[in-house]
C-alpha cells in the first residue's frame, strides 16, 4: 500500500502486478508470489512473472549480461542475456549449475552481475576469461527493473492470471545433509 500511496494511485488503477518470480531464496520467492497473487486476484489484475536473473540484466544497464546469483550449496543460478531492439534475448536460459560448469557463451563484452560473482568470482572469471567487460558482484534484482520488465510484458498482453503466477524453481533440494556439507567444506579447504 505504501508504494501505491506514494505514487498517488490505487491498485485498481494499475494495469497489472509484476512479480520477481525467482530463482532466489525459497521463502522469499514464496512470500512474494503469495502477496502478488493476493493483490492481483483481489483487484482482478494480470501478473507479469519476471525472472530475477533477467531483472539483474535489466538493472545493469549493459547490453550483454551474465547474471549469476549464489544458490548456496556450491551452485549458482545462471543465465545470459543480450539486449536487442525487441527487448532481452536469453542467450542461455536460467539454470542451476556449478560455477566451474556454467554453459558456454560466445563473444566478448559480457558484463557479470550478481552475488554469484561475489561467491565464485574466481571460477566465473576463469570460465569467461577475456570475454568480460566488467562485473558488479554486489548487484541484486531491483524492484524498478522488475517494474520496467513487467510494464513491457503488459504492453505486449503477456500477463497471466493470478492463479498461474508461480515461483520459478530451479532446485528441488533446498538443504545439504550433514555429510554433504562436510564434503563441500573439505573440497574448499
Amino acid at each position: 500500500g505504501l508504494l501505491l500511496k506514494e505514487a498517488g494511485v490505487t491498485l485498481a488503477q494499475c494495469d497489472g502486478v509484476a512479480l520477481g518470480s525467482g530463482p532466489g531464496s525459497f521463502t522469499g520467492v514464496r512470500i512474494a508470489c503469495g502477496v502478488t497473487q493476493g493483490l492481483a486476484f483481489g483487484a482482478e489484475l494480470p501478473v507479469a512473472c519476471i525472472c530475477t536473473l533477467l531483472a539483474l540484466a535489466e538493472g545493469s544497464g549493459q547490453p550483454r549480461v551474465i547474471a549469476a546469483l549464489d544458490a548456496r550449496m556450491g551452485e549458482i543460478y545462471f543465465a545470459a542475456y543480450q539486449r536487442t531492439e525487441e527487448g532481452w534475448l536469453a542467450v542461455c536460459e536460467p539454470c542451476l549449475c556449478k560455477p566451474e560448469a556454467t554453459p558456454f557463451v560466445s563473444g566478448t563484452g559480457w558484463f557479470g552481475a550478481g552475488s554469484g560473482f561475489a561467491a565464485y568470482g574466481e571460477a566465473l572469471q576463469a570460465r569467461y576469461a577475456g570475454m568480460m567487460s566488467g562485473v558488479d558482484a554486489a548487484a541484486v534484482p531491483q524492484a524498478a527493473a522488475i517494474a520496467v520488465l513487467g510494464a513491457a510484458q503488459f504492453a505486449q498482453g503477456l500477463g497471466v492470471d493470478a492463479a498461474r503466477a508461480l515461483p520459478l524453481y530451479l532446485r528441488d533440494k533446498v538443504a545439504l545433509k550433514t555429510v554433504e556439507r562436510e564434503q563441500l567444506a573439505a573440497s574448499h579447504a
